[in-house]
C-alpha cells in the first residue's frame, strides 16, 4: 500500500503554527554526516526514528533546499551521531549554514570504510542508505544500520521549545 502526501500546506494550518506544535515536543539531537566524494558534510537533526528491528532500519528527514541534500542524495552511507548533553555547541555548529562544519574546533576522523565520524559523541550508527522517499519539501532517508558504537552512561542532548536541554 502506498500513500501519497500533498506538498501543499493545509489551508487551515500555517507553517508557523505547525512549527509551534512541534516546539512543544522534545526530541533527541543527532548530527548526520556523510561523504559522497567531495569531502565531509553534516547537519543537525531531530527527526531520527527507528523503523525496524529485523532488518535494523532507521529514518531521518533532510530538507531538499539544505546544502547537505545534494551530498545525501548521492551518498551510499552515513554516520548518525548521538550527541551528549554537553554537546549543544556541536549541535549548533552543524545547524549553522555557510560554514565549514568540519573545520576546527570540530574533532573528527574517518572510519576504515571512509565515513566521517565525530569525536567524543555519546554514540553513533554507521548506516547504508537504502531509500529516499519524497515528503513535501524534505526527503525521508531510510537506512540500514551496519555498525554501532555507544559510550555507556552519557546523557542525551534534547531539543525542546527552541533550546538544547539535558535530562
Amino acid at each position: 500500500m502506498s500513500v501519497s502526501l500533498s506538498s501543499h500546506p493545509a489551508a487551515d494550518l500555517a507553517p508557523d503554527r505547525f512549527k509551534q506544535a512541534f516546539r512543544a515536543y522534545p526530541a533527541g539531537v543527532v548530527v548526520i554526516a556523510t561523504d559522497a566524494g567531495n569531502g565531509p558534510v553534516g547537519f543537525t537533526a531531530t527527526s531520527l526514528t527507528s523503523l525496524s528491528l529485523t532488518p535494523p532500519l532507521v529514518s531521518f528527514g533532510v530538507a531538499t533546499k539544505s546544502s547537505s541534500w545534494p551530498h545525501v542524495e548521492r551518498a551510499r552511507t552515513a554516520v548518525i551521531h548521538f550527541l551528549g548533553s554537553d554537546q549543544a555547541d556541536l549541535a549548533k555548529r552543524f545547524a549553522t549554514s555557510g560554514i565549514d562544519r568540519f573545520a576546527a574546533p570540530t574533532s573528527w576522523r574517518r572510519l576504515p570504510e571512509g565515513d566521517p565520524v565525530l569525536s567524543d559523541v555519546a554514540g553513533w550508527l554507521r548506516v547504508g542508505i537504502e531509500d529516499l522517499v519524497p515528503a513535501g519539501d524534505h526527503r525521508i532517508v531510510v537506512a540500514r544500520v551496519l555498525e554501532s558504537w555507544q559510550e555507556p552512561g552519557r546523557r542525551p542532548l534534547l531539543f525542546h521549545d527552541g533550546a538544547y536541554l539535558s535530562i
